[in-house]
């Protein structure tokens, strides 16, 4: 269950710790999730006697959003049943999925005795604690004060994690590792995480190892085998997962990764057997779901995708990780199938949902020509893709001028309509964009594939793909040689128009490293800093794990604070 079960005596045995903490309690903010009135009540009094009195309630997960984008509650307690079918362990990923908490906030499932074991053998995103009901006012408090404490010792890991310096999240781990042995591990998970965030895989590799010598953990393994993958050793890589998926089975992010290795090496049958395994153990989970259905439609099982996709829609009701995609991808599939009725239906659904939605009409356009196309009413078909192309112009303006996000599988559905209707030349465009700027979204570039393939374009569509990528290594190692020939300004200039040009992950960290550099170098100008930070702020909606992106935001920040500017943690 926890990390943290190393030997030696507890900080807590101090009682006047245990006082401050205990004191402590009644300044946090909590919110108690039932969706029994009654029980949020009871657990209301049982907190007022421990002096807790700023106490918000939720009955059901979509309030429970409204509430935490809100306020900042210090602690959660979930109940583990919740409503339509969800539950405290769903509510707990998706709060962090989507950073509506923070790592500092203490988040506890409530759960009956009977069901506590198959509760902790599904949690893989482990909450700080569970409660098993009945439990009286003394035992929640001494839980508490626990969970209060461990998040104390590891506050400033979690700070500097939110603030998005890494570097300095390492240095705070090892603080922990070294002065706070009951923490060691958890510490040390953290810093093997942070390091292969960062790119520094043989130091991710050596932080695994030397905790496996300690103790088997299968964290542990899955840390190890993700450096193992990220530096080639893809074979060692599934090796090791699959000890993990045989030793632990109940670990399920095991089986997420072996579908990755397994998509690596071309088995994409074996990928979609290993997330349909992980799926089934955890039928709730719609991120897996989504997985399943995306992996399943690349292998032309399109009867299991269109299963997976319903099941996103169907368990993501009020959920904030639901998607106008998620419409989109079940429609599709649906018109490949041939079930024209019911893809109109689904479509009409999401227009109910996201009334007001540019992307979602756009989503409905598409899939009413691909249904039109499919029985044969071409002039029709070919009308609402000139509709469609109108609009996706207005999206694209739209978001570029407020930030937002721009679905690129809506953008491949398009040029797949535009094929189907004979406009060859402005799908051939569409993907050439949406290629280049994704280049390093492996699916994405499968999806691409797939629907030139379906088109009857294969081979129009490889000879696009593999201008693009051409193009790209050429306009990045322009920009790369400037640097390297001393030519900083040059260098910038070049990634800057790199990045205009072609606004993917690469060119977008290039060029901002490059400007930071050259401030590092030449002194702060605030125009090319303001450029930079758009750059990278654009990085992270695109990949904000990517370890590019840690790296070109270390650099941000080490130029930020050698000049005294504020540092800007959006």
């Amino acid at each position: 269950m926890s990390t943290s079960q190393a030997k030696g005596a507890s900080p807590l045995d101090n009682d006047e710790m245990l006082l401050v903490l205990q004191q402590s309690l009644s300044k946090k903010r909590v919110l108690i999730v039932d969706r029994h009135p009654p029980a949020r009540d009871a657990l209301r009094l049982m907190l007022g006697a421990l002096g807790v009195t700023a106490v918000h309630g939720a009955g059901n997960s979509a309030e429970v959003i409204r509430q935490v984008k809100g306020n900042r509650f210090d602690i959660i307690l979930s109940d583990f049943v919740l409503d339509d079918g969800r539950d405290g362990q769903q509510l707990l990923e998706e709060l962090r999925h989507a950073h509506l908490i923070p790592l500092s906030t203490v988040y506890m499932i409530i759960t009956s005795e009977r069901s506590y074991t198959n509760v902790v053998a599904l949690a893989e995103l482990a909450p700080d604690d569970y409660l098993i009901k009945p439990f009286t006012a003394e035992q929640l408090q001494g839980r508490l004060v626990k969970v209060i404490y461990k998040k104390h010792v590891l506050g400033r890991i979690y700070a500097q994690i939110e603030n998005g310096a890494l570097g300095e999240a390492i240095l705070a781990c090892d603080r922990v590792i070294q002065q706070q042995p009951l923490y060691m591990y958890d510490a040390l998970r953290f810093k093997g995480e942070l390091l292969h965030q960062l790119g520094r895989t043989r130091e991710a590799e050596e932080v695994f190892r030397r905790v496996l010598e300690g103790r088997v953990v299968p964290w542990a393994k899955m840390g190890l085998a993700t450096a193992l993958r990220d530096r080639g050793a893809l074979d060692e890589a599934e090796q090791l997962a699959e000890q993990v998926t045989q030793e632990t089975p109940e670990f399920l992010s095991a089986y997420d990764f072996l579908a990755s290795v397994h998509e690596a090496q071309g088995r994409l049958a074996d990928a979609q057997q290993s997330l349909q395994r992980a799926a089934d153990a955890s039928p709730h989970n719609t991120l897996r779901q989504r997985m399943v259905g995306d992996v399943a439609a690349r292998n032309k099982d399109l009867l299991s995708a269109e299963k997976a996709y319903g099941k996103v829609i169907e368990r993501s009701k009020g959920s904030s990780l639901r998607t106008v995609d998620d419409f989109a991808n079940l429609s599709r599939v649906m018109v490949e199938r041939g079930h024209i009725d019911a893809s109109r239906k689904i479509a009409a659904e999401m227009k109910r949902e996201w009334r007001g939605d540019k992307q979602a009409e756009l989503a409905a356009l598409l899939t009413e020509s691909l249904c039109l196309h499919a029985e044969g009413a071409e002039d029709k078909a070919r009308g609402l893709v000139d509709q469609a192309l109108g609009l996706q112009r207005q999206i694209r303006a739209e978001a570029a001028e407020k930030g937002k996000h721009v679905s690129q599988r809506l953008a491949v559905d398009l040029a797949h309509a535009c094929f189907a209707t004979g406009k060859d030349s402005e799908a051939s465009q569409i993907m050439r964009q949406v290629a280049a700027e994704n280049h390093e979204d492996l699916h994405l570039i499968n999806h691409i594939t797939s629907v030139f393939e379906k088109t009857g374009q294969a081979e129009a569509g490889k000879a696009i793909l593999d201008q693009v990528g051409k193009e790209i290594v050429e306009l990045n190692n322009r920009g790369v040689m400037a640097a390297r020939s001393g030519d900083l300004e040059g260098a910038v200039q070049l990634l800057i128009q790199a990045a205009e040009q072609v606004p993917n992950l690469q060119f977008l960290v290039n060029a901002a490293k490059a400007i930071y550099t050259l401030l590092d170098k030449k002194g702060w100008d605030a125009v090319l800093a303001e450029r930079a930070l758009d750059y990278l702020q654009r990085a992270q909606r695109k990949d904000r794990k990517n370890p590019k992106v840690a790296s070109a935001r270390q650099l941000y920040m080490a130029v930020a604070k050698k000049y005294g500017v504020a540092i800007d943690n959006s």
